[in-house]
């Protein structure tokens, strides 16, 4: 009977300690999200952070942008 309230307490304290770690991480839903652009040469979908800019438009890399230029 002893093993048993034992067995029991343990379980209820890997429980609390579970319980209490899973609380403590950070969600992925908590992430900034960053708008997604088109590439005006190729069609590539990119972050806007990660796009070159020019006349208003959005490239994957400087190479669209000079070809998108002539």
């Amino acid at each position: 009977m002893g093993r048993l309230f034992f067995l029991i307490a343990v379980a209820v304290v890997v429980y609390l300690l579970i319980k209490s770690f899973r609380r403590n991480t950070p969600r992925q839903n908590d992430t900034v999200t960053e708008n997604m652009v088109r590439c005006a040469q190729c069609g590539v979908h990119l972050p806007q952070g990660e796009s070159v800019q020019a006349e208003g438009e959005n490239f994957c890399c400087a190479a669209h942008r000079d070809a998108y230029r002539k």
